[in-house]
């Protein structure tokens, strides 16, 4: 795993560093709550749309020359409605669980997500949508665990090694009874503090 193994106060460092230099995480917590709204069927925000909170502010270079217009919300719901069943049942689980069955059903929903998103957006959205099960990445943080990110297309195996990866880090952290909260999210806080900003 390249050394990337943090302890329990390692995370709590990440997360007094993260709250201290990014501001953006306001728009996490309110695209977390949106989804969960627009997954009761409560609200007037679509899921995508709810997705899209997210996406225009912590992967905004990727729409610099792409309209996220009615058309990208359709094809987005389009997408979730195909997988729908999957999502569902990937939403209530925890990464600590996944198998090797779960990494054949990565293989194939990644790529048509992350030809709609990108790899960075493929994996926030997928996140949003089962926020205990699927972690988060961005080009620097893939790198820094030996998992260069690709074209479109080719990175779903690389998506489901990080998922592995993320596994063995929450197990040998002692996962969500260890910290407190979500695991993921407090890995990729850890993440983004070390290899995205450079913070710690």
């Amino acid at each position: 795993m390249n050394g990337h193994i943090p302890t329990v106060d390692d995370l709590v460092r990440a997360r007094e560093v993260f709250g201290a230099h990014e501001p953006r995480d306001v728009f996490y917590r309110a695209a977390t709550d949106l989804v969960e709204t627009a997954l009761r069927g409560a609200g007037s925000v679509s899921v995508a749309e709810a997705i899209a909170v997210l996406l225009q502010t912590w992967n905004r270079p990727y729409y610099q020359y792409r309209p996220a217009d009615a058309a990208h919300f359709e094809a987005m719901e389009r997408l979730l409605t195909r997988h729908e069943l999957w999502l569902a049942e990937t939403r209530v689980r925890s990464i600590d669980s996944m198998s090797d069955v779960d990494s054949e059903a990565v293989s194939a929903v990644f790529p048509e997500f992350e030809a709609l998103l990108g790899p960075v957006g493929a994996a926030k959205a997928l996140h949003l949508l089962a926020p205990c099960f699927l972690p988060l990445w961005d080009r620097r943080i893939a790198a820094a665990y030996g998992l260069g990110l690709g074209p479109v297309g080719t990175n779903q195996r690389r998506y489901v090694r990080f998922m592995q990866l993320t596994r063995e880090q929450s197990l040998r952290v002692g996962g969500e009874r260890a910290v407190g909260r979500n695991i993921i999210k407090a890995l990729d806080e850890f993440n983004y503090c070390r290899f995205t900003k450079a913070w710690m």
